[in-house]
């Protein structure tokens, strides 16, 4: 028999093996860290890139995968076939994005989903299909929603939709980058949208009367994007996570009509025109920080099975921290509850009364965490079966649950492996001799004792391919808009050179220490292109990383990394004079400030005008690149100012009335002058009278003279002595006309026309 026929019958003997190494790589993260009696157990394992889950009304568990995919998992099984599957564009943070169950699903069988539409434009769209068993109804998709188009930034989508308490179908969607649209009700972006389940729009939404047309669906706004959102059961409370830019991350109150205050806001904030946050954290790596939050539920169930220290309490979970954090809604505190997970995305508490996350790291897995308080050990997750080549280290992994502490004993054999006692265990440098040995742990604690199943060891003398990226070249600069070109070529010791299928190619984006997808895996090019965004994340801490991975044909793999940075320039905004405050992207700032930025980004910026700065009011003037006072440009690439020039604005004076009377005997008339757009220094104003046709001898004389304004003054007052005796028979009138020799604008009523009645 020559080689190669012996090689394609030892490829039959470990290709499942294989397999089975890859699903216990996709299977195998580290074990959360939770409280004392606490323990979690894997429910689900090989989900790509899942977004969102949700509980169908009898206990089946729907995950959304990003491509567009609606996965089932019943009995504790992932199911093989879709419940549903839609064309979607899962590029960024597009893509599945949510999954709810109608309220009524025992009987009309609806089930609604959020996903990103393909075709151009491109645009978010909820939509609603109808079950038959554990798939969907083959053409039963009904359009409940057509949200707004989307621009090319591809982050920021929210997608979460739950039925509220009121039965009506509740909509979390981002502001798509933009800024600005979370505080307009012309668009849907960076809102929670409320609709009827047919997707008609129910009269007593807080905007109803104000917004037009599908815009009447808002039901709160200024979130940036609102990535998860849960209601409390028994009280109907809801929490609105919002992922935030650079500092904060926050959970809102959802009340009807709130306005969170995105972008001029983010955190904690005293501003009367918006909501605070109920609870705020900041941004970075400790076990209190994060940068995203991407799950929330209340510990509400129909039966607990937690302590009753934690019926009540809002879980929370950060996408880039790994950690699940514990808030009480009764003093809005925080306390630690679990670290140590693959980047979590969504929570949910079953009917069982567990607590259930989703994870993307680890391939895309689900997880069960229930309270085993005085328990024996039980495997929560088997080690699995390894395939490797001559030379490479095998790795076994065993979860348990069970009380605390946990002792671990591997064995080999069914012999024991001295030192080996922790979760997991290395053998290093396998050998063929090694193949066949069969491997697995025995866990105990004071209550008892478990032991996993074997998992069995192969080793190959078959090596694994190697793959390299020839473009673009190491040290690869980008601007904002270009078009990347990509290449790599692969071959394997026993397949020669690979072909176009062996070649898989994704594209991710990092921004500061978290990763965002960008273009989701695809097979079969050697070859490709992506065009980096002009819009969409501002930042400059952020590259894009491409990675090569091939395959050969006994299921090795290579992986290769190509990292593609950015220019940056300083973009520096300045005021004339300094000190006065402009926005960047829908941010306040105050001048001067310098900010990096990627070149070819495209960033607004904006002057704000009319504003009061130290009692002094200020009006916009121009831009040094002659831009209107709210404009975009492009990052140039080289460093750039750009100047806000402002002109103070002139005191305006104006008598609160313009006429007054007296009547038979004479008397006074009080005339107040008010002073507005400005507060600081003094002002000085000349007034008199003119017209009239009063006799000789009258007081009028007394309305000439000089009005001093000191610092902080805004109103003075003139009093107007009138003698009847002096007056002739009937009505007469005196005009005062204020005037200003210092430069005080006089407003439209700078004449008080007094009438002055004779009833003699």
């Amino acid at each position: 028999m020559t080689f190669i026929g012996r090689r394609r019958l030892l490829r039959a003997h470990y290709v499942c093996a294989i397999l089975l190494s890859l699903l216990s790589f996709t299977a195998s993260t580290r074990a959360a860290t939770l409280p004392a009696g606490f323990a979690e157990t894997l429910v689900a394992g090989g989900l790509s890139s899942p977004t969102a889950m949700a509980f169908a009304p009898d206990g089946r568990l729907f995950v959304c995968q990003q491509g567009g995919q609606l996965r089932v998992i019943k009995n504790g099984t992932l199911l093989a076939t879709p419940f549903l599957t839609v064309t979607t564009d899962a590029s960024g943070e597009r893509g599945l994005l949510g999954v709810a169950f109608d309220p009524n699903f025992a009987t009309n069988h609806f089930v609604y989903i959020y996903y990103t539409v393909p075709t151009s434009p491109r645009h978010n769209r909820v939509s609603r299909f109808t079950a038959s068993g554990d798939v969907a109804v083959a053409g039963s998709e009904v359009i409940i929603l057509e949200l707004d188009n989307l621009s090319g930034a591809t982050n920021h989508n929210g997608g979460a939709i739950h039925f509220g308490p009121d039965g009506k179908l509740y909509i979390a969607v981002g502001e798509n980058a933009t800024a600005s649209n979370a505080q307009t009700l012309a668009n849907l972006h960076g809102k929670i949208l409320r609709i009827n389940s047919d997707g008609t729009i129910p009269a007593d939404n807080p905007f109803f009367n104000t917004a037009t047309g599908k815009n009447r669906a808002i039901w709160a706004l200024g979130l940036r994007n609102p990535y998860t959102f849960a209601f409390q059961p028994g009280t109907g409370r809801m929490f609105i996570n919002d992922v935030g830019q650079s500092t904060w991350e926050e959970i809102n109150d959802g009340i009807i009509g709130s306005n969170y205050g995105w972008p001029t806001t983010e955190g904690p904030t005293t501003d009367s025109r918006f909501r605070p946050p109920l609870f705020a954290y900041q941004h970075g790596s400790t076990s209190t920080t994060g940068c995203a939050i991407t799950g929330g539920a209340f510990y509400n169930p129909a039966v607990n099975q937690f302590p009753a220290t934690y019926v009540g309490k809002y879980f929370f979970a950060d996408f880039c921290g790994g950690w699940i954090r514990l808030m009480n809604p009764a003093n809005n505190t925080a306390s630690a509850f679990a670290t140590g997970i693959a980047a979590p995305v969504d929570l949910q508490v079953g009917p069982d009364g567990n607590l259930y996350y989703l994870a993307r790291g680890g391939g895309g897995q689900v997880f069960r965490i229930r309270y085993t308080a005085n328990q024996a050990p039980s495997i929560s997750t088997h080690p699995a079966s390894k395939t490797v080549s001559v030379g490479q280290n095998a790795t076994f992994t065993v979860a348990a649950s069970g009380t605390a502490p946990l002792s671990y004993q591997w064995q080999r054999n069914s012999g024991n492996i001295p030192g080996a006692t922790t979760s997991s265990y290395t053998l290093a440098n396998a050998q063929l001799s090694d193949s066949g040995a069969k491997f697995r742990a025995v866990v105990t604690n004071s209550f008892g004792s478990a032991t996993s199943n074997q998992a069995t060891l192969t080793v190959v003398s078959n090596q694994p391919p190697a793959g390299s990226i020839t473009a673009p070249a190491a040290g690869t600069l980008y601007r904002a808009g270009d078009t990347i070109n990509y290449s790599g070529t692969g071959s394997d010791p026993e397949d020669g050179a690979l072909p176009a299928s062996a070649f898989t190619w994704r594209v991710d984006f990092h921004h500061d220490t978290h990763v965002h997808p960008f273009r989701p895996p695809a097979t079969g090019s050697k070859t490709g292109t992506f065009t980096i965004p002009n819009v969409g994340e501002t930042s400059a801490n952020v590259f894009y990383r491409i990675v090569l991975t091939v395959k050969d044909s006994d299921g090795f793999t290579h992986t290769a990394t190509r990292d593609v940075r950015p220019r940056k320039v300083a973009l520096t905004l300045a005021s004339s004079p300094p000190g006065l405050q402009l926005k960047l992207d829908g941010q306040p700032v105050t001048a001067p400030i310098s900010v990096q930025s990627v070149v070819g980004m495209r960033r607004t910026i904006t002057a704000v005008s009319p504003q009061t700065v130290n009692g002094v009011a200020y009006q916009f003037s121009s831009w040094s690149d002659g831009g209107a006072a709210s404009h975009t440009v492009v990052t140039p690439a080289t460093n750039t100012t750009y100047t806000a020039r402002f002109v103070v604005l002139p005191q305006r004076l104006n008598f609160a009335s313009s006429a007054y009377s007296v009547g038979e005997g004479g008397g006074s008339v009080q005339l107040t002058v008010t002073r507005t757009n400005g507060t600081k220094g003094e002002v000085l104003v000349d007034y008199g009278r003119s017209g009239g046709t009063a006799t000789e001898g009258s007081d009028y004389t007394r309305l000439a003279g000089t009005l001093r304004f000191l610092d902080g003054q805004t109103t003075k007052t003139l009093t107007l002595f009138v003698t009847n005796d002096a007056l002739a028979e009937g009505n007469e009138t005196v005009n005062v006309t204020l005037s200003s020799p210092r430069g005080a604008l006089l407003g439209s009523r700078k004449t008080a026309i007094v009438t002055i009645t004779d009833n003699d």
